[in-house]
Order: C-alpha cells, then sequence, then structure tokens
C-alpha cells in the first residue's frame, strides 16, 4: 500500500505495509488493541466524572479480555459476512500466551474484537467501528445499568 493509498480516518500518516485483508490477524489485533483503548477513552472522557484514577478504573473494566469478549457477543448479529470472516481469523489465530487474569476462551474472543477494530481501522471504516462499540457499549435492558462499567 503506497502512501497515496492511505485510508481515511487514520491518526498518523504511517499506512500499512499490505492492504488490511493481508495483514496478519494478530498484527491486526495489535493495532485494533490500541485503537479500541483510544475509543474507550474517549468514549469515558465524555461523561461527567474525570478524575484520573476513576478514569483508569473504568477504562480497564471496559478493555478487560472478559469486557471485549462480552462486547463482541453483543454486537455479533450486527457483523457482515465480512467482519464476521474477520472475527473468526482473529478468533482462531494462535498467539501463543494468555494473560494471567484471563481464560483461553475469553482471550480468543478479545483477540477477535481487536482484530476486527484493526481490520476497520486500516480499512478506513472508523465510523463502523464506532457504530459497532456504541452498540457494545449500550446497556441491556436487563441489567439495570445506565452506562457500562457500572456507573449509575
Amino acid at each position: 500500500m503506497t502512501e497515496r493509498e492511505k485510508p481515511e480516518g487514520l491518526l498518523f500518516d504511517y499506512p500499512p505495509s499490505k492492504p488490511p485483508g493481508l495483514l496478519p490477524p494478530l498484527v491486526l489485533a495489535y493495532i485494533g488493541d490500541a485503537v479500541f483503548e483510544v475509543a474507550i477513552r474517549q468514549y469515558l472522557i465524555g461523561h461527567a466524572n474525570l478524575r484520573p484514577h476513576h478514569l483508569h478504573r473504568e477504562a480497564t473494566k471496559l478493555v478487560s479480555a472478559g469486557a471485549q469478549a462480552r462486547m463482541l457477543f453483543r454486537i455479533e448479529e450486527e457483523l457482515t459476512e465480512e467482519e464476521a470472516d474477520i472475527v473468526r481469523r482473529g478468533r482462531n489465530a494462535k498467539s501463543g500466551s494468555v494473560p494471567k487474569n484471563a481464560d483461553v476462551l475469553e482471550y480468543r474472543h478479545a483477540t477477535a474484537l481487536e482484530c476486527l477494530a484493526g481490520y476497520l481501522y486500516y480499512g478506513g471504516r472508523v465510523g463502523r467501528l464506532e457504530d459497532l462499540i456504541r452498540i457494545g457499549l449500550a446497556p441491556l435492558p436487563e441489567d439495570g445499568e445506565t452506562k457500562p462499567g457500572g456507573e449509575s
């Protein structure tokens, strides 16, 4: 991919070396992890409580492997076939390690969500990524929360 082919919406002028569909799933998850973290931080800064400790604590809840796996389950029905294929690739990628605070299945589903985030980001589809994150963050009617992360 040349500089002229840089997708719209990249934060910096460093496009990937290949089109997003040709990048390995763990590479997409690598950038997707960072993009997802920025999206969650922006989401939290949009709320009233801006104390750094509170922001960090809430962000940690929302970017954990378990939270990302739950978000993936919430958005699965919204995915296009192309997006579902990227999620499958990410879920099936073998990373070689699992963090001590997550089980293997949670970690694989979290990797799948990060892979999708990286794919959409590098594909210049940040608006689509934002829509999916918004759906994933919306409270479930039966959980009684007004905001994700346990805020009331």
